[in-house]
């Protein structure tokens, strides 16, 4: 197949990469500059994913797209917004497939998306969730947990904490669950639904074997880091929640009300995916072992 990724240069967007070449899959990615990083077969075209006159025509001649692009925090001063980036760029790129005569679409959601939910990321998700099960495209969309690997957001920044600090601040009694699955693991579903009729219209819930509450997820990646028992700050939810509003537009700090709730309410799934993807995802320690060192 040829396939059109947007938001293919991100974190997960290498391993997907890496994945589909493996497949023997010709990729054409939609990028804001080129660049020589990138492996020379995957083709590139400029242009912005929020402004369809950029990159619609670059659709043609393909047989799928995927659509990665996503952030985890508001910056609206840049531009960088949920409705914007999750919202209206998802209804650009399936007016783009449709226009083009393109009907399989793979779209990156995230665990925890639902109609009622209590983050505005999440909700946002869901939007564009709906935009593409009301589309005439032949989807499957997949709502994976935390995702970690060697250039991870969420694994390497605590790993960075823990070598800095004597203690390791944590929001609330830090006992809400966490299923971390690795990059590679999402790729690798990725890559197979395009090859299974099965997974159309359908919406996975991808996380990991090791259901993890928060205290442990710590101890985990203190023990690989050489430190065996990690010293925590416990901070109160009701306090947070009283002071990162004031706080959280400013850039340098580290956390937003929205973060907080989708942490506390906890990400975790069945694992039912398994049943249909028939592989056994890689356990949270040996993974980040791989490229987490003391």
């Amino acid at each position: 197949m040829k396939i059109f990724i947007s938001g293919g240069t991100g974190f997960i967007g290498g391993h997907l990469r890496k994945a589909l070449l493996a497949r023997g899959h010709t990729l054409r990615l939609l990028v804001h500059r080129r660049s020589e990083s990138l492996e020379p077969e995957v083709e590139q075209v400029e242009g912005d994913v929020t402004i369809p006159i950029t990159f619609a025509k670059a659709l043609e001649g393909c047989d799928a797209t995927i659509n990665l692009v996503g952030i985890i925090r508001e910056f609206p001063g840049r531009g960088m917004t949920f409705e914007h980036l999750h919202v209206e760029a998802t209804r650009n790129m399936v007016d783009a497939a449709e226009g083009a005569g393109i009907r399989r679409h793979l779209q990156m959601s995230a665990l925890g998306t639902r109609p009622n939910a209590v983050s505005n990321y999440h909700k946002s998700k869901y939007c564009a969730e709906q935009i593409v099960r009301t589309s005439g495209l032949d989807f499957t969309i997949f709502r994976p947990s935390i995702v970690f690997g060697p250039k991870d957001d969420f694994v390497n920044k605590l790993a960075r904490y823990i070598r800095t600090y004597p203690m390791m601040p944590v929001i609330g009694d830090g006992k809400y669950r966490l299923q971390p699955i690795s990059a590679d693991d999402v790729a690798r579903c990725f890559a197979l639904a395009l090859e299974m009729p099965e997974t159309v219209g359908k919406t996975f819930e991808l996380c990991g074997p090791d259901r993890l509450p928060y205290n442990e997820l710590l101890d985990t990646i203190g023990k690989i880091l050489g430190k065996p028992k990690i010293s925590k700050l416990p901070n109160p939810l009701c306090i947070m929640k009283l002071v990162v509003p004031l706080l959280q537009w400013l850039p340098f700090f580290p956390i937003t009300m929205d973060q907080i709730l989708m942490l506390v309410e906890e990400n975790i799934c069945d694992g039912k995916w398994r049943e249909t993807f028939g592989f056994e995802p890689e356990r949270f320690e040996p993974g980040i072992a791989k490229y987490l060192h003391p």
